[in-house]
């Protein structure tokens, strides 16, 4: 690990102030994702900013009857919220099944928002790997991509998100809340806070150099049954090969976002409204512009299957 400068953050504003002052800074909360890299040399932060002593790790009743939760509010205490348990379940599963126990008591929703992939090339720094090093090329394109994606990916990067907690998110059409270095605020919207990669896939998400997120905010309960399904390689201790965070209402109409295919939590309005059509039409709908490889073709059906098996859990 590379020698780094620190600093423990007293306000929102000052962090972001202090980040946007000092190139190369990053915020550290729960450091599940980012000391692992920084180990590897991977992310070399030459400041760290300590926002753990900040008062954001509550979760709130909005106005319009939904949820703000803090930024730096704990896996474990967010899926564990009887609110969220009983009127956001999708989310609460999502995140149980993301990671074991002790990194939930660690890792925070700004945290998982801003996980960074967990493809392999990424992760060897032998290999060429544009998210690593901008310009190097992709090397998983002509390697093996068993676990990469399928869909919004580019010539440039065929990375996927590995936030489960993300999935979800989307499917409840979150808005992410941040403060910039100069105090002002904004809200974007979950859907627009992932980038795809095009020809710039270091760039993940739509933060701007020094803005915090503070908050997520969930809108009122959707009602309906809530279900994550996540298939992978092992039952444990394993990122998504494909997931499926959905809403199903009596009536078979509803919504869902997958995980383990995209550089993004991928979620088609489209593709939505063919769910009273059958699994087979909404997923052919979502991923119709797939481009799998040889290693990952088997995904495109496995979102069929797995959408399916969703629609009858959500009959029973």
């Amino acid at each position: 690990m590379k020698s780094f400068t620190f600093e423990r953050a007293t306000s929102p504003a000052d962090a972001a102030e202090a980040a946007a002052a000092k190139p190369g800074a990053k915020f550290i909360a729960g450091g599940t994702n980012l000391l692992d890299l920084m180990k590897l040399q991977i992310e070399t932060p030459q400041h760290l900013i300590d926002v753990n002593g900040l008062s954001l790790d509550t979760i709130e009743p909005t106005e319009d009857g939904g949820l703000r939760i803090g930024a730096l509010v704990r896996n474990t205490d967010l899926a564990s919220d009887e609110r969220v348990k009983r009127d956001y379940a999708v989310l609460t599963r999502a995140i149980v099944a993301g990671a074991s126990g002790q990194l939930r008591n660690r890792a925070t929703t700004a945290g998982n928002l801003l996980q960074r992939t967990r493809c392999p090339y990424f992760y060897d720094t032998n290999m060429a790997c544009n998210k690593r090093q901008p310009g190097s090329g992709c090397s998983a394109i002509e390697g093996y991509s068993r676990q990469l994606g399928v869909v919004g990916v580019s010539e440039a990067c065929i990375a996927t998100n590995p936030s489960d907690m993300n999935v979800a998110l989307r499917v409840l059409d979150a808005v992410v809340e941040t403060v910039k270095p100069d105090g002002a605020t904004r809200a974007i919207a979950i859907a627009d806070f992932h980038r795809l990669p095009g020809d710039t896939p270091h760039v993940e998400t739509a933060l701007e150099p020094g803005e915090l997120i503070t908050a997520v905010t969930v809108p009122k309960p959707l009602g309906g049954r809530h279900i994550y399904r996540k298939v992978r390689d092992r039952a444990s201790y394993a990122f998504a090969l494909v997931s499926v965070a959905a809403v199903v209402q009596p009536d078979g109409t509803g919504r869902f976002a997958v995980g383990g295919v995209a550089p993004k939590p991928w979620r088609v309005a489209e593709a939505d409204a063919e769910m009273a059509r059958g699994a087979k039409a909404a997923a052919g709908r979502l991923l119709a512009d797939a481009r799998p490889s040889e290693h990952n073709a088997f995904k495109v059906p496995l979102v069929e299957r797995t959408l399916g098996a969703v629609m009858a859990q959500a009959r029973i």
